[in-house]
């Protein structure tokens, strides 16, 4: 099971990324361009993230995977939010972090494959 500097680390990772903490001190935003890519509850084990994603490519991760939901307290329809409990693999969440960061940066928003 992941924690959650490996996440946070990963996420900041992300060309001109920056965490911010405008809801208060639970939930760390990450944005790029001042707006949202992943949102992070700290203390949370596992982890969870919050990310942006195609609608199509949410509703199969939703089917596929129990531990993938609609996205809390965000719009259901584009985001979905993540147990990180191993049921998803690293590479595939990684995968999701990248896509959501492009969908926000604008750069590529092909959607990553589900296998």
């Amino acid at each position: 099971m992941l924690d959650h500097k490996t996440v946070e680390e990963y996420v900041l990772s992300m060309p001109n990324a920056v965490r911010d903490y405008p809801f208060g001190e639970e939930v760390a935003v990450y944005k790029v361009s001042e707006k949202m890519f992943a949102l992070i509850p700290e203390g949370k084990s596992p982890v969870r993230i919050s990310l942006k994603c195609d609608p199509q490519l949410s509703v199969l991760l939703r089917d596929k995977y129990e531990s993938v939901m609609p996205g809390y307290h965000l719009n259901k329809k584009h985001w979905n939010t993540i147990i990180v409990s191993g049921q998803l693999p690293w590479e595939e969440v990684q995968a999701l972090i990248l896509h959501s960061y492009n969908l926000v940066a604008g750069i590529d928003t092909s959607v990553p494959a589900v296998e």
